[in-house]
Parts: structure tokens; sequence; C-alpha cells
């Protein structure tokens, strides 16, 4: 008798962030689904750094918070530190982000998942997969057991045929500890596939315990701070760890490079692009010559370890040579390793073979979400899942695909820039990345998306009602500003002390705070809008919505307009089998570039690297447009 008798309607093969969201994603929406892993215990690691968000990653957990999925309620239940980043800049720029107990993080996702309804759980390597024709029907397994399902979703992250190099020193490995998967790589390549190889570091791990924190800056969380999950699930921090900055010097880098040739990165053994904005220390040294220090974030790994993290010091030299180079950093004289720093590579597979879906175009079914893809970053893999999810859901019940645009969400320029554009690098997102950055802000994720969500059948009645007060009670507010006046006499006093134009005659408030040297808490210094706070009850995060759609107004219009003009674009839909072969006049690098991504949209087409102005406008007269 099988294991498995039943057919599912959804595998997912991996347990990091990705996978995780992708199971809840899909099971959340009714389906039969299994997660297979390596190792049960080790679902949802931190394999990396021990913190969620940040500039741009800390948006994509708002909104997948907004979207119904757990990470953002993992990482409240999990944070140890909470800042916004950026406040110093517009809102468009302020970019959540949280220290995470490891364990904690670990543990949560682990019982989320469980008690979440229709899923199951198996712990074994998938070693191959199943086809029929160009569509999947399942999974292989180690032990040779087949499972089978209507979609496979791959979240392999760095196991797929995985290298650790510590100096002289390889081995296979997916991450410290723990074995490569070996197996689907070959499946995929037999059957058409191009695959490629990148590679990733991490630092060592150290001991709390043997650091002089005195010698370093203290790095504490926010006064007042905030939470991820638009959900009232969790109340914000009270008690918060503090990080800790110090800094290498001549000395730390001198010894560095002692052991450079030495080092797997200089020595020709590895080949495959590591992330260009999260480099290795010895990386740094040497591409920034110049540099006298680089800085080195010390961050706690949980509330009861004294495990360190040693953020900024990714490598792969020698083990010794690491040791002796810490040691020379301020307050790391004594330090104790818990482990080393190491690199890995491993295979992936260039996103231009996916669907705006995540759905593989040579095989229906099959569903890529994560490293898998060529990004780096929890948040960029978990987004990837949870849309993979979503889609894998949708492809089974019949429906329409769930594509997010890029004037929509920062995922919706994720994935559209992986699978228009590729990458041949480890794909990290950036608010620079997204040309709507003024409306993709962390504040209005569920504004932009809960009701997305929620008319699939993902996003639960109580976000959307939580969604619906906040924006109703935002708009009524945005509405007070726009029809209550303010006097000279209680205006002038804030304008002159901020040195703006002194008014002449009362005016609405909506126009008198929009004014730029007028900051949050001055306009909160205004009788009437205190009076209307106290009388409504209002919340800050209502509060800060609607102070960001006074301030912000016009530019908000502006990027709207702009978003507007090219969405006419998007709705242009090239057809599927379309033939540009027979666009002769079309430049032969824009005919060859379409004919590899296979566009969606015109405006996709608009955005291929190589693609002219000119190829788009006899594109459009071809089609009759």
């Amino acid at each position: 008798m099988s294991l498995f008798q039943d057919k599912y309607d959804v595998i997912v093969v991996g347990g990091g962030h990705a996978g995780c969201e992708a199971s809840a994603s899909a099971a959340n929406m009714g389906m039969k689904t299994l997660l297979i892993t390596m190792s049960l215990q080790n679902i949802a690691q931190m394999s990396c750094n021990p913190a969620m968000g940040g500039i741009a990653k800390g948006q994509i957990v708002r909104e997948i918070d907004a979207l119904g999925g757990y990470s953002a309620i993992v990482s409240d239940n999990s944070a140890i530190q909470f800042k916004m980043l950026n406040m110093s800049k517009g809102p468009a720029m302020w970019s959540p982000r949280c220290q995470s107990d490891r364990m904690r993080f670990a543990e949560f996702w682990r019982m989320m998942l469980e008690n979440t309804p229709n899923l199951d759980f198996y712990q074994e390597m998938v070693s191959g997969l199943i086809f029929e024709g160009d569509e999947i029907r399942g999974v292989r397994t180690n032990l040779g057991i087949e499972i089978y399902s209507k979609t496979v979703i791959l979240t392999n992250g760095t196991f797929l045929n995985g290298l650790i190099h510590i100096g002289e020193k390889q081995f296979g490995g997916g991450r410290a500890g723990e074995s490569a998967s070996y197996g689907i790589t070959e499946d995929l390549v037999k059957i058409g596939f191009e695959s490629g190889r990148m590679k990733t570091g991490t630092p060592p791990r150290v001991d709390g315990r043997s650091l002089d924190y005195s010698k370093m800056e203290e790095q504490p969380g926010d006064k007042n701070p905030q939470k991820f999950s638009y959900l009232n699930v969790t109340k914000p921090l009270v008690d918060q760890r503090s990080c800790y900055m110090t800094y290498t010097s001549n000395e730390v880098h001198d010894l560095l490079r002692e052991g450079f040739d030495r080092s797997p990165m200089f020595n020709g053994r590895i080949k495959s692009i590591g992330p260009r904005y999260c480099p290795s220390i010895e990386d740094k040294i040497n591409r920034f010559a110049d540099k006298e220090r680089h800085q080195i974030f010390v961050e706690p790994e949980g509330w009861n370890t004294v495990e360190v993290y040693v953020n900024g010091f990714s490598t792969s030299l020698p083990e010794d040579v690491q040791f002796r180079a810490l040691r020379s950093v301020a307050g790391f004289e004594n330090v104790k390793f818990f482990r080393p720093g190491y690199a890995i590579e491993y295979d992936y597979f260039p996103p231009t073979q996916l669907k705006h879906t995540l759905e593989t175009k040579l095989i229906k079914g099959l569903y890529f979400a994560g490293q898998i893809n060529g990004t780096t970053g929890y948040e960029e893999a978990a987004a990837q899942g949870l849309m993979a999810g979503i889609n894998a859901a949708l492809e089974v019940q019949g429906k329409e695909p769930f594509i997010l645009k890029r004037d929509e969400a920062y995922i919706g320029v994720l994935i559209d820039d992986l699978i228009t554009k590729g990458t041949e690098e480890p794909y990290r997102m950036f608010t620079s990345r997204a040309e709507y950055r003024t409306l993709l802000r962390q504040d209005n994720a569920d504004f932009r998306l809960t009701e997305k969500s929620f008319n699939i059948g993902l996003a639960s009645t109580e976000r959307m009602k939580r969604m619906e007060y906040k924006k109703t009670a935002s708009e009524n507010f945005v509405q007070f500003f726009r029809e209550t006046s303010v006097k000279t006499e209680e205006a002038n006093p804030i304008l002159e002390s901020k040195g703006s134009d002194l008014m002449k005659q009362p005016d609405k408030m909506f126009k008198v705070f929009s004014r730029p040297q007028l900051a949050d808490e001055d306009i909160l210094k205004f009788k009437k809008v205190q009076e209307y706070i106290n009388t409504n009850n209002l919340d800050k995060e209502i509060i800060d919505q609607a102070i960001i759609q006074v301030k912000y107004s016009g530019y908000i219009e502006k990027e709207k307009n702009n978003a507007d003009k090219i969405n006419r674009l998007e709705d242009i839909i090239i057809p599927e089998n379309f033939d540009y072969d027979k666009v002769k006049s079309m430049s032969f690098e824009g005919r060859e570039k379409m004919k590899k991504i296979r566009p969606r949209t015109i405006s996709q087409a608009s955005r291929i690297s190589g693609v002219a102005p000119s190829d788009i406008s006899i594109l459009l007269i071809f089609m009759g447009r």
C-alpha cells in the first residue's frame, strides 16, 4: 500500500520562506496541499541574518500581509527589535525592519502551518519530477515513492546541487549541516530548461559572551516601535534588544588579504556570480581598496541565546584567516566562533522561462518560486511563494490568474523584472527599481491589495473589514481637512517657526498642511485637528495615512496619472502564439528577444532589454493599433 494514495491539488517542494508562503496560500484557498521538505525541523529557517524587512523589503512584507500571507504575523510574534528606516526621507522611502528571534521565528511558522487546514507534511528529499507530455503529474522521492498532484511548486532555495566553500575545503550541502538536493536540475534540463549557477555567502556566527560591547556603537530600536501586520493579532514591542556597530580597519584588511590566495573567490574555484549589493568582506576590500574601514553590524540571534550574527563579514576565506581577522575588529579581540562563514554555489533557472503567474512556459502546472529564480532575500522568496501558491490554486480551480502590475505592488515589480529582464546575478529588491514608489508605500499596502486578495478567496473577512474601516476613517479625516478652515492667528506662529510664508487670511487646512515645511507633529498642534482625532478615537495608523494623503497629494496624483498612461499599453494583449518572424521591419535583436520572452502585453514588451521604441511602434502597427 502506498503512503500517498490520494492525488494532491498542490505539492510544494522545499520548506523555506517561499515554500512556507506557497503552502499556506494554496491551503488557505481550499487546495489539498502537501509540503515536502528534507527536514521538518528546519522549516522557515533563517539561513542568513536574523531579520525581516528593510529598504523595499519591508514594503514587500507588508504587501504579503495585506494579501493574507503569514510572514508579517510571524515576524511580529518573533521580533526582538523594530525600526522604521529612512524616516528622514519621504513616506515612499519609509521601510519597516525587525530583528528576529531565529528559533522563535521558525517555531512560529511551524505552528501556523500545522494549524492551517488542508495542509499535509512529509519529510524526504524530492529527487525527480513526473511529467506527462508538457504537463506536470507529481514528484518522485529518494525512496522511490511517487506522489501525484495537479500542480507542483519548486522552492528549493540554495539546495539544488549545493556546494559549500570554506577556503580550500568544499563539500556538498544546501546550508550548514544539511545535505544538498540532487536530481531535480537534471530532470528539468533533460526536458529543455536552461539552468545556471549562482553564489551567496554568510558570515561567521560567534559567542556574544566573548564580545566587548563597550567598544561598539549601540543601535537601539525605535522608541515607539510599530509592527508589520495590519491585523491586531500582536501588540508592538515593549522591550527590545539592541544591535551594535563596529568597524574593520586596515589591519583587518591586511590580515584578510593574506588569505586571498586560498580564497575560492580569487583562485577560480567559485565561478558563479554573487549578490552585488551584499558582497563578501574579501570582495569589499578588493573592490573598494581605498576604503579604510567597513561597517560591521553585531546582531543578536534571539532573546535567550548568546549566538550573534556578524552582519557585514560574509566570507568564504579559510576559517583560520576569518578568525585572525575578526579578532582584530574592535570589540572582537577575544571572540569565540560558533561556526565560520562560508559561500555556497547552487543551481538556478533563469526566470525568463516563467509566465507572470510564475508557472513555467515549458510545463503546465509547474511553478518556480524563490532562489530557484535567481533572487536573494527572505522577503523576495516569500513574495514569490505566496504568488505561486495563489496561482497554482487558481489554476486548479479553473479561474483567471492573479497578476499584480508594477503600479500595484513591489511584488508586481519583482516578478515583472524577473520574467521580463531576467537576472544573471542574485536579484534584490530596492525602492529605486519601482517607478511608482510613491504609490507603493508600506503604509497603504492594505488599501492596494487586500480587496484583490479577498476577491480570490485568500484574505479573510476580518482583514477586509479592518481595511475598509481604516480606509473610510482616513478618507473622512482627509475630507475634514478639505472642508475645515484654519485661522491666521493659530497658523502663523507655527508657519513662522518653520520659515514658511505667513497666511494673510483664513484658508482650508488641506492647502495649508500641504506646505512642505510643516511636519506631522506641526499639523497635530492645531486645536481642531486634536478635537477631531479625540472625538473619532483615531489611531496612529489612520492619522499617519490621512496626513500622508494631504502632504503628498500632488506627488501621488502625478504618479497615478503616469501609471494610467502606461497601463493603457498593459491592456493591449499580445496573442500567446504571435509570430514575430512575420514582423520583418522589426530589429533583429528586438524580434529575437520577444521570441524568447514571449511578452504578455505591449507594456511588458517595451521593458525588455534590447527592444527599441521603434520595435514597439512597428509591433503596434502590425497588430492594427
